[in-house]
């Protein structure tokens, strides 16, 4: 404030719009009390706020004024909203008080007195509260209007300033010079300024006291419904125009790596395939595929009988991903299930790198290159590229730094109960885009809390009972959202007890050191695929100088008790990938690894433990984020240099190279100009020769392609297997069916008598085969041969396909 300018004690700032009924009243109120307590409030002064009033609203406070000078005015020479009259107001104030009141006094003036306690106790400010406990409503809004305003001050709250009930309640006192830095720096003009208000204090760690106050609605209010949106969109502007241009360059940097990545498909998706996915792109566009044919005719989400027919599929058995599948469902209806879940994939990556570039900054490293460069890392390792071939489960992963932090939260304390809610929603909503992500995630978190705690017991002694209390809330929301679908999965039709996926699923620990496929200076797809059980699961592959690198940050910032932790979590976790048993390389000595205690418990005998080595992606990546941040700091050039050369030899070898991706082959005109439907009625299905099965899925593709227009057994899918349910790919085989497979493979055909005949009579009778089909492909003149011979009829070439029509006399 102005040295020159004249200081009272208080100022009391009043906008007004067309009040010429109400403000005389109100000036009076606050007049005469302030008269009677200047013992305790001093010096004081009231500023009307005009905002363009066309009524009598100037005339009512200059009379005012001429009967007592401490009554002012200041105009605007039009309405603009109370957001600019308060800034107006508030700017010409001289108080080291300033309290801002509403012209109808719905608070009365005589609240003062709670506000004023708490700035004598040393508060930067003290807010009118109709939701804290202990305030008095003594006349409410009409029902509609009030739960309206609830709402609203909910989803107000929710996005600007968590932790305080009422934002809206126009009776607040500030602390002076701090009223006029904040009201200054505002840019609203409407009602949301109270918020952005609130919003400095915030920001700039003024402590803010939420009073009960008595409280009536008073006829006239110029507050209407629709303001609370109108202040949210207002918000929503005022965020956009705060975020640095960094933090908007970031995400689309992203998102062109991520198309980078898929350039080989994203461009042309039905007509491109991504060859190291093996079959799996075809199930994953199947998924897509049936889940907007759920949403759309309102059937089952959990549930299809459209491949393994007619047992059917438990979608909630299989990695369907709900969580996105259901909200891509017009995309998919619109345009493809190829362009659905080539959109997704590429969309998800970018937003999981997003993610983890919002987590670091905000809980790792301030510098926004540092953090660029260790969410690359976290997104984009190698594990993430071999993933992002074939399984969108594994690739996005936007809510792993969303829970993460939300967990670091609890341990805080401030918001328990807020944070545990919010907490299990958002493990409710990972579990519907993949339970083992968030299983891994869950080790990582685990691992990393365990050594974070043993270096810093005080932590541990602060947070422990917040976290367990928020855990304990987090469960009890996220329990009634997942307990019916969790029911279906382990206990509905087709559920199956657990996967299992060999002794040689661990990762060998030159595979940690080594190069993937994709890494597109040093790839090696000989000795990769030698090292990993696919192209989809090359889940380690960090590169010999990323490890050296990360040791050298290591032993650089030991000092550091987040360097500590993270530096065990990543070797913890690349020790238990390499499985119950871990064979020392270039020997044949095998020792016990620490996985075997996890091996056959529940859930984690179904996982594939070679994938516990991607918990290491975002570990390394914030290491990386921490040296880079240091070294940007140091003013010493040649320090400076040669770290930073370091740091682009360990991560330059990693760049991966886009996604191998093939043309696509033509689907048969059977399918497509739904030829097939005259030769399939009602309940039954067409049988694909030899049945798709998780090595040849192509039928999948002519099954979206048609529409979904017919059912088929076999398929690719987890389902279960004899008395035990032990989980297996692809449908329960037949005699039928693997006779046919093994004609596919090897040109071979049994010999084929009554036998057979009988025994493929009975197999399509309970696929309730309706036509057989045999596309051009490997030895399909045999498959014809055996299928002729077990049907005791030839196919007929129909549009592009053999057709063996089961129907009688046909």
């Amino acid at each position: 404030m102005d040295p020159s300018v004249v200081v009272v004690d208080l100022s009391v700032v009043v906008p007004a719009y067309n009040e010429e009924r109400r403000l005389g009243p109100t000036l009076d109120a606050i007049t005469t009390y302030l008269r009677d307590n200047e013992g305790r409030f001093g010096d004081w002064e009231i500023v009307v706020a005009d905002d363009g009033s066309d009524d009598g609203t100037r005339e009512v406070v200059t009379s005012r004024s001429l009967d007592n000078p401490r009554v002012q005015l200041v105009t605007s020479p039009r309405n603009r909203g109370k957001g600019h009259a308060l800034r107006l107001g508030v700017a010409a104030s001289r108080g080291r008080r300033v309290l801002v009141t509403d012209a109808d006094l719905a608070a009365p003036i005589e609240e003062l007195e709670k506000l004023d306690k708490e700035l004598s106790e040393g508060r930067a400010a003290a807010i009118g509260s109709r939701a804290a406990p202990g305030a008095t409503i003594e006349s409410h809004q009409h029902p509609v209007r009030e739960l309206l305003g609830r709402a609203g001050n909910f989803l107000i709250r929710q996005a600007a300033v968590p932790g305080i009930r009422d934002t809206q309640c126009g009776f607040k006192l500030f602390e002076g010079d701090r009223a006029r830095e904040a009201f200054a720096a505002s840019r609203i003009n409407g009602w949301g300024i109270d918020v952005e208000v609130l919003q400095h204090f915030r920001r700039a760690d003024w402590d803010v006291a939420e009073v009960p106050v008595r409280w009536a609605h008073q006829s006239g209010s110029k507050v209407r419904p629709l303001d609370y949106a109108r202040v949210l969109t207002e918000l929503a502007r005022l965020r956009a125009r705060s975020l640095r241009p960094v933090d908007v360059l970031v995400p689309v940097l992203f998102l062109l790596m991520s198309v980078a990545l898929y350039s080989g498909r994203f461009f042309d998706p039905s007509h491109r395939y991504l060859e190291d996915s093996l079959q799996d792109q075809n199930q994953w566009e199947w998924f897509f595929a049936v889940t907007a044919d759920n949403v759309a005719h309102l059937h089952n989400p959990f549930f299809s009988n459209l491949q393994g027919f007619p047992d059917g599929v438990n979608l909630m058995a299989n990695t369907v991903m709900l969580g996105l599948s259901v909200p891509f469902a017009p995309l998919t209806l619109l345009a493809g299930p190829a362009v659905s879940l080539s959109v997704c994939m590429a969309l998800g990556l970018a937003a999981t790198a997003a993610a983890w570039y919002w987590l670091i900054v905000k809980r790792v490293v301030r510098q926004r290159a540092a953090a660029f460069v260790g969410a690359s890392l976290a997104a984009f390792a190698p594990p993430m590229v071999s993933h992002a071939n074939a399984h969108p489960n594994f690739v996005i992963l936007f809510m792993i730094p969303l829970i993460i932090d939300r967990a670091l939260r609890l341990c805080a304390g401030t918001r328990v109960v807020r944070d545990g809610v919010v907490l299990g929603l958002m493990a409710a909503y990972q579990i519907f885009l993949g339970e083992e992500p968030l299983l891994l995630a869950s080790i990582g978190m685990a691992l990393f809390a365990a050594s974070y705690g043993v270096l810093n017991r005080d932590v541990v002694r602060a947070s422990w009972r917040p976290l367990l209390k928020g855990l304990g809330l987090a469960a009890l929301v996220c329990a009634p959202i997942i307990l019916i679908p969790l029911y279906y999965q382990f206990a509905g039709p087709q559920s199956y007890k657990s996967v299992l996926h060999g002794d040689n699923a661990g990762n060998s620990p030159l595979s940690l050191l080594s190069f993937a496929e994709r890494s597109l200076m040093a790839g090696d797809e000989i000795r990769a695929n030698s090292l990993s059980l696919n192209p989809t699961e090359q889940n380690a592959f960090y590169g010999w100088p990323l490890v050296a690198l990360a040791f050298a940050i290591v032993v650089r910032l030991w000092e550091h008790t987040l360097v500590k932790a993270l530096a065990f979590t990543a070797i913890a976790a690349a020790v238990l990938s390499m499985g119950p048993k871990i064979r020392i390389p270039l020997t044949d000595t095998i020792y016990p690894g620490p996985w075997a205690l996890l091996a056959h418990k529940p859930l984690f005998e179904s996982v594939i433990e070679g994938r516990v080595a991607m918990i290491c992606a975002p570990a390394l990546g914030m290491l990386v984020a921490l040296a880079v941040e240091r070294l940007a700091a140091t003013r010493e050039l040649g320090t400076q240099y040669v770290g930073l050369l370091a740091v682009c030899l360990g991560l330059l070898p990693l760049v991966p190279a886009p996604l191998k991706a093939v043309d696509r082959a033509a689907v048969p005109a059977f399918f497509t100009d739904g030829t097939y439907k005259s030769y399939v009625r009602a309940g039954e299905s067409l049988v694909p020769i030899p049945l798709a099965d998780p090595g040849a899925a192509e039928a999948l593709h002519w099954q979206t392609a048609s529409g979904l227009g017919f059912k088929m057994p076999g398929g690719y899918f987890n389902g279960p297997y004899g008395a035990d349910r032990i989980g297996i790919y692809g449908a329960s085989p037949r005699y039928t069916s693997n006779m046919l497979r093994d004609v596919r493979y090897t040109g071979v055909i049994p010999t084929i008598g009554k036998n057979w005949q009988a025994q493929a009579k009975a197999d399509f009778a309970y696929w309730h085969a309706g036509a057989l089909v045999i596309a051009p492909g490997p030895n399909d003149d045999k498959l014809r041969t055996a299928v002729a011979k077990l049907t005791g009829k030839p196919g007929k070439w129909v549009d592009g396909v053999w057709v063996w029509d089961l129907h009688e006399g046909s």
